[in-house]
């Protein structure tokens, strides 16, 4: 816990995420990532020098049997606001539009429902919870998939909305957020999406599992560049 929250504050202070009197929304999906996020930003509350607040969002996707009892729990034991909005947009990707590659599609209708309830819940900055390796893959995603060099930065400030985006575990690899979710028992909830598991990510994931065979060191090298010639020019 000491050692995660030790990177989460250096990532915070290298990009200065958070300044005294912030109201963020971390954004809930349910995942270990997410949860992750919230759990470290409510413990940092107690001893950070800038005083912030928090409140925990969940947009739910529209799945049937989708169940957020356990989150709604977790938010009350922090003592976390949580508020949580239906949609339909399980509907419109796979059965409306029956997309076959629906991943990006359905990140930008999350992301734009999440945004207009962090707005209309008095909330100035979003928290999610993307991470090193999550960097990694979306650089390729891009760079395969779209021809471009693309990485989405720490800290996004969005004009239109007045709404600044900040990503606390950047710095952090998933391995040690699954361990620390299953070693503090975070309510991780099922990912109930069809495509979960047979994506364009998946196969960047197991891209760089067959290259660290050669180099163990392959994902801090990327991430590294990465660093250099994207993250910090976009902050």
């Amino acid at each position: 816990m000491k050692n995660i929250e030790g990177v989460v504050r250096r990532a915070i202070n290298d990009y200065d995420m958070i300044q005294d009197g912030d109201s963020i929304a971390v954004g809930l999906s349910g995942g270990k990532d997410s949860i992750a996020a919230l759990s470290v930003l409510s413990s940092m509350q107690k001893y950070l020098p800038c005083r912030f607040t928090l409140k925990a969002i969940t947009v739910d996707m529209g799945f049937e049997g989708a169940n957020f009892d356990a989150i709604a729990r977790y938010c009350d034991k922090l003592g976390v606001e949580y508020i949580t909005h239906k949609t339909s947009i399980a509907n419109v990707l796979f059965k409306t539009r029956n997309e076959k590659n629906p991943c990006s599609l359905c990140a930008n209708l999350r992301r734009g429902a999440l945004n207009k309830l962090a707005v209309e819940n008095g909330c100035k900055k979003v928290a999610l919870g993307h991470h090193f390796d999550d960097a990694i893959e979306t650089f390729f995603l891009s760079l395969f998939y779209e021809a471009r060099l693309y990485c989405f930065s720490p800290v996004t400030y969005l004009d239109r909305m007045d709404l600044t985006v900040i990503r606390p575990l950047i710095y952090i690899e998933e391995k040690p957020i699954a361990r620390f979710a299953k070693n503090k028992n975070l309510p991780v909830l099922h990912n109930p999406c069809p495509a979960n598991g047979n994506t364009k990510r998946e196969f960047i994931k197991n891209l760089f599992l067959s290259l660290e065979k050669e180099n163990s060191n392959i994902r801090r090298m990327v991430f590294n560049a990465i660093k250099t010639g994207l993250l910090n020019k976009n902050v």
